[in-house]
């Protein structure tokens, strides 16, 4: 087994990096505890997610914008909004 660090992660961890402290620290700890145990159908709605824009996401993330019908993408909405906590 390789310790070399998994390039995707690390690009990940990058794209998590936003203009909004708030929304670093939430889509960070989701990277961290949920997507290495998630589904690749939730991985790739995650993945998703980070392609929106930073007020895109926190509407969602508090609630000020309805969830889209997309049930993966809620789902993991869901999941960041209890890494607000």
């Amino acid at each position: 087994m390789s310790d070399a660090p998994d390039p995707n992660l690390s690009r990940l961890r990058w794209r998590c990096r936003r203009g909004m402290k708030e929304l670093d620290v939430v889509l960070t700890r989701y990277l961290e505890v949920d997507y290495p145990l998630a589904a690749a159908s939730e991985r790739r709605a995650f993945e998703s997610l980070l392609e929106l824009q930073d007020p895109d996401l926190y509407y969602y993330l508090v609630g000020r914008t309805a969830l889209p019908e997309d049930a993966q993408i809620a789902h993991v909405l869901k999941k960041l909004a209890q890494h607000r906590h």
